[in-house]
């Protein structure tokens, strides 16, 4: 078996979350949080569409993540992100967190809006 190094080069990875916060780029972010290649912020939470939207041509994919436990998108919310060109991957939190490094690692455009566990 082979193994490879991760490799982010300037992007900014999730490195931990626990109840109520995520770490990344060694600070930790109280609540819902949005992150993308460049940096991470906190996040009002699913009524913050605009935060969302203003992604629109920076990424290609957010992944959602739910908090604990999967569930729905709201479907509004789902329809403009599509329409706006943005693919959305709705999963629980910890699985978004991973998915998204995996995929920022491979140099893709994404974004992660998560709900904290």
């Amino acid at each position: 078996m082979e193994l490879n190094e991760i490799r982010y080069d300037n992007a900014v990875p999730v490195e931990g979350y626990g109840p109520g916060f995520f770490r990344v780029d060694g600070k930790v972010i109280e609540g819902a949080m949005i992150a993308t290649g460049a940096r991470a912020r906190g996040w009002v939470g699913l009524e913050d569409t605009a935060a969302l939207e203003a992604l629109a041509g920076d990424v290609d994919v957010i992944f959602l993540g739910m908090g604990a436990d999967i569930a729905h998108a709201p479907r509004g919310l789902r329809a403009r992100l599509e329409e706006l060109g943005i693919g959305v991957e709705v999963m629980a939190s910890p699985a978004a967190c991973r998915t998204y490094n995996v995929l920022l690692s491979e140099g893709r455009r994404v974004a992660l809006a998560a709900l904290p566990v």
